[in-house]
């Protein structure tokens, strides 16, 4: 994995805004409706190709492909396991809510609507039907079905990176834990059990990504978010419990190197209060165990700035590499590149140039208002990037 050597590198979380036309074919895809597959499959070429294109022009280093063949995050999950089963709302057995925290304290805000996600962005993935979402059930064994789709993403993404200028390329694949804490397990004898299944499952597609030549990045925000889908529990009861996500997660990387996997995490993407995350502080340790060499993580909005402290008395291990968001979703207005740049100084004073990553909170595709933020955005920390190198090397 190449380090910021003689420049800060610039990258981000992953996903980007799909064409809405691109984006509905995926979606029937995923939901079991008719579509064209030999149309679908076209379209995602010439998006795959789009999108690497518009990610260099605004100043990407280390590019994606958007997530394109993905219909969600980390529903497109359910499609690539088998033993899984679709049920209608009603059937839902007890709600997990990924604001379990903030909702005891402002009842008010998520009663008015969206959980306080906001309204629909230009690209996202429509909101279910009726406003709920279908709960998926563990029926049966979990293995890995998902060859095709991912032999697609690979193919696509390898056609457009021909010719492109960029430094490296990476390819998201959600983790164990943020896809079981969305599941109902009726099959295995455990949670853990049934944790330890979908790693096994999954290692095939991390595997097929890394065999590919791509890094490989890990999507969990399931490590500190999920201190909101249990607020039963203590910090040190939580810190077990991500703990055995982050066994698994080590386990699905089994046999891979550590130098071509880096970990995205945050405490979810919704706009709401946030006022009740778990601190970095309290958790930082136990991210570190994950068998990644770098590691994304959210750092620049009003809840998660000053998480720079953390870096002041914990020591980023030597040979990893730090990713910290620069430039956010939560917000449409543009960073200032003098911002961006204050930013990237606190954090390679804190853990050294070479080991320092430009990045973002979240991806941003679905989260701002239009494709167009997004692109900005990148412009705002690719020049922030250029101001902070400038000060760090001296050119």
């Amino acid at each position: 994995m190449k380090r910021s050597a003689n420049r800060i590198l610039t990258s981000h979380a992953g996903s980007l805004a799909r064409p809405d036309d691109l984006r509905d074919m995926v979606t029937a895809m995923e939901n079991g409706e008719p579509y064209d597959k030999a149309a679908m499959n076209r379209r995602l070429k010439s998006a795959v190709a789009q999108v690497v294109q518009d990610q260099v022009k605004s100043g990407m280093d280390i590019v994606n492909d958007g997530e394109f063949g993905k219909g969600g995050f980390s529903n497109y999950a359910r499609v690539r396991l088998s033993g899984l089963e679709q049920r209608a709302p009603e059937a839902l057995p007890q709600a997990r809510n990924i604001t379990g925290r903030d909702l005891k304290e402002f009842p008010e805000f998520f009663a008015m609507g969206a959980g306080g996600v906001g309204p629909p962005r230009v690209g996202a993935a429509p909101a279910p039907a009726g406003g709920a979402n279908r709960p998926v059930f563990c029926v049966g064994p979990v293995k890995y079905i998902g060859q095709e789709a991912i032999r697609t993403d690979i193919e696509n993404f390898k056609a457009a990176l021909q010719g492109a200028r960029v430094e490296e390329a990476f390819m998201p694949a959600i983790a164990p834990g943020t896809i079981e804490h969305w599941l109902w397990n009726q099959h295995y004898p455990s949670d853990e059990a049934f944790l330890y299944a979908i790693a096994d499952a999954m290692h095939e597609e991390y595997k097929a990504i890394v065999d590919a030549g791509f890094i490989l990045q890990i999507d969990d925000p399931d490590l500190p978010d999920a201190w909101q889908i249990h607020p039963e529990m203590t910090v040190p009861q939580y810190q077990r419990y991500a703990e055995i996500r982050v066994d698994a997660i080590n386990h699905a990387l089994r046999g891979l190197p550590e130098d071509r996997v880096r970990l995205h995490t945050c405490w979810g993407s919704g706009h709401g209060p946030h006022r009740n995350d778990i601190e970095l502080r309290d958790i930082i340790q136990v991210v570190l165990k994950v068998k990644a060499q770098c590691i994304s993580i959210e750092a620049s909005n009003p809840r998660h700035e000053q998480d720079y402290h953390v870096w002041e008395t914990v020591k980023l291990p030597a040979g990893k590499i730090l990713m910290p968001g620069v430039v956010g979703h939560i917000t449409n207005m543009i960073e200032h590149p003098e911002l961006v740049a204050e930013r990237l100084l606190r954090y390679a004073r804190l853990v050294g140039r070479e080991n320092l990553i430009a990045g973002t909170d979240c991806g941003l595709g679905t989260r701002v208002a239009h494709p167009s933020i997004c692109w900005a955005k990148f412009r705002a920390m690719r020049e922030g990037a250029d101001i902070a190198t400038k000060q760090l090397w001296g050119r």
